[in-house]
């Protein structure tokens, strides 16, 4: 599986990119799949319905499923967070997997940069930045992007992550 990342700090639309890239990759045939970082204290389910209830008894994972739609629901009551490597196991075989924060491991990454006194920072310490998408040109010796130039991030990823040509198939 192909991993992918984007990395910035809070604010500078990294999932704003994400959510437009998923449809442009999705209809060139690759299968993409994302894991994002949050925060400490985030949540996916409402107090009060079943799932929550198993969960807050003190369920060690929950897992709802419909005709639609399954989700598996993992506490780590007091473990340590789990790393990118063991997250990436647990998906299903995709074409690419795209990573929305992570900004510290070690997967290729874009770095999102935004407004003109913002300089990009990450990329200095982080050899596995490969590109910058901006809404400004920044002075960097990588690859650079318009962040709204879509067409042109996803070319980059197809190229660079060595993906398979749908279209040959």
């Amino acid at each position: 599986m192909k991993v992918f990342g984007l990395a910035g700090y809070s604010g500078t639309g990294k999932t704003t990119l994400l959510v437009r890239l998923l449809p442009e990759l999705t209809r060139r045939g690759y299968r993409v799949s994302t894991i994002k970082h949050a925060h400490h204290t985030f949540d996916v389910d409402t107090p009060g319905k079943d799932s929550y209830e198993h969960r807050a008894a003190g369920a060690h994972e929950v897992m709802v499923a419909s005709s639609n739609r399954w989700a598996l629901m993992h506490e780590n009551r007091g473990a340590a967070e789990p790393k990118l490597e063991d997250l990436l196991a647990r998906l299903a075989a995709v074409d690419l997997v795209l990573i929305e924060g992570f900004k510290r491991d070690g997967h290729d990454k874009i770095e999102i940069v935004r407004g003109p006194d913002a300089p990009p920072v990450l990329w200095r310490d982080d050899p596995h930045i490969v590109a910058i998408a901006s809404d400004h040109p920044v002075a960097v010796p990588l690859p650079q992007f318009r962040v709204d130039d879509i067409a042109a991030i996803a070319d980059f990823i197809v190229t660079h992550s060595r993906l398979a040509d749908r279209n040959s198939r």
